[in-house]
């Protein structure tokens, strides 16, 4: 029977049995190949950190997961198919495990996550609007989001 996500050991599981996923698989595990050789455990922890922030709001997680993944769309290349991929493991991952309102939350967030990262790394142009600035004149101001 599957279970609210209720603490951090339940976010342990997720971001593990995902990850344990991602390893295997012939379209994501070339990403994860030098953490994986190098420093496993050590990222395993940050995203325990990241996704119980997400989560529960719970801080300790400090970093910056858009640049992290622009550095490696420089050196190994990211693409559709591969965020594609990335989505459809962890909704599977979660609805193997869990149900209820964190598991909705989880799946929530990491399809704003793919969705922020493809536009930001995959169509950098898209990713600053224009939009007008009601300071009496009118003028364009970029935001980048």
């Amino acid at each position: 029977m599957k279970k609210e996500i209720e603490d951090v050991k339940d976010v342990q599981l997720l971001v593990r049995s995902f990850y344990n996923k991602v390893l295997k698989d012939e379209k994501l595990g070339h990403y994860f190949s030098y953490a994986f050789e190098h420093h496993w455990d050590k990222h395993l922890e940050t995203l325990d950190r990241f996704w119980n922030n997400l989560l529960f709001f719970s801080g300790g997680y400090e970093g910056n997961p858009m640049q992290v993944h622009k550095t490696l769309h420089h050196f190994k290349r990211l693409d559709k198919a591969a965020f594609d991929r990335w989505i459809q493991l962890f909704l599977q991952t979660v609805d193997e495990l869990f149900e209820g309102e964190k598991a909705e939350l989880a799946r929530q967030r990491a399809y704003s996550i793919a969705t922020m990262m493809q536009l930001k790394i995959l169509h950098p142009e898209v990713s600053q609007i224009h939009t007008p600035v009601r300071s009496g004149k009118e003028e364009n101001e970029q935001i980048d989001l």
